[in-house]
């Protein structure tokens, strides 16, 4: 996993996950801002709102990113009831 900066061509959406440098915790994006250089993001079950560049975005390899996507449920297995 690697954090890289957030630029000016970069997109954040809604509901992505992003590192919070000041804190060091994994945040949750709730609303992204160029105009006002802020990210509204949730903490802990808090709405909060920082600039930009005190966030990073998170890069997943294709190895991390392909061991996330092929999680299943464990309940599920694919029965039909």
């Amino acid at each position: 996993m690697k954090f890289t900066d957030i630029t000016k061509e970069s997109k954040v959406y809604p509901g992505e996950y992003l590192l919070h440098k000041p804190s060091s915790a994994i945040v949750l994006v709730g609303a992204f801002s160029r105009e006002n250089d802020s990210i509204r993001v949730f903490k802990h079950g808090r709405l909060f709102e920082d600039k930009i560049e005190n966030f990073n975005k998170i890069a997943l390899s294709n190895e991390e990113h392909k061991t996330f996507r092929d999680k299943k449920c464990k309940k599920c297995k694919g029965k039909r009831r």
